[in-house]
């Protein structure tokens, strides 16, 4: 089995927040709008509903993939499927920091793909709209975890290498986790926040500490 590091999925999530903000930022500023003048003085609980769906989401899916990861490894000898896995994550995090710092946009590509299955979950959220209690809220949040999102999609790739279902599943609650902070005070913020993810420094700052996560992964290909 392949040992994940929690922590470096939660730090990911931080950083890849940069994206969260540029890409969900109109979400939660129309979640938040949208609310009934009644409910929106509970705004925080509510918003707290919506991501906490939208974790549980993740966590779902990152059991799925780490499954699967664990399933097709057995297919081949212990470490050869461990390199496997280790480069796949590494590379996906290469990806992942070029797409944050706007150097190339191969997972753009991944997100139009998922865009499919998005047209068929989107219509589902009409109907909670607008919420009106937590229950409505962390349903609609739910759903919106499987909005197309290159970010996701990455740390989903890297549970596939987690070494089984509980692992891949851990792996993407920390990464949930990890993008809630930047999520939650776009809430309250969404203007100002979606102006300094948009500044390229800071973008390339992110993508490139994220490059760093992937090329350390690699390093253990020739430890």
């Amino acid at each position: 089995m392949i040992d994940i590091n929690p922590l470096s999925a939660l730090v990911v999530g931080l950083l890849g927040g940069v994206h969260c903000v540029g890409m969900c930022g109109g979400i939660v500023g129309a979640i938040s709008l949208g609310m009934p003048g009644e409910v929106r003085r509970g705004r925080w609980g509510m918003l707290l509903a919506y991501n906490l769906g939208r974790i549980a989401s993740y966590t779902a899916a990152g059991a799925v993939a780490g499954g699967l990861g664990f399933f097709f490894s057995g297919l081949l000898p212990v470490r050869h499927a461990q390199q496997a896995l280790l480069a796949l994550a590494g590379v996906f995090m290469i990806l992942l920091g070029l797409y944050l710092g706007g150097w190339w946009n191969l997972l753009l590509r991944v997100e139009q793909a998922g865009g499919r299955l998005w047209k068929r979950i989107e219509p589902l959220g009409r109907g909670l709209l607008p919420a009106r209690r937590p229950g409505q809220a962390l349903l609609l949040g739910a759903l919106w975890g499987w909005l197309p999102c290159g970010l996701v999609y990455s740390v989903l790739i890297w549970s596939v290498s987690a070494g089984g279902a509980g692992q891949g599943a851990l792996l993407m609650l920390a990464f949930g986790l990890g993008t809630l902070p930047n999520l939650l005070a776009m809430g309250a913020a969404a203007t100002q926040l979606q102006g300094l993810a948009r500044r390229p420094w800071v973008r390339r700052l992110a993508g490139g500490l994220i490059i760093l996560f992937g090329l350390l992964q690699l390093s253990r290909l020739v430890v």
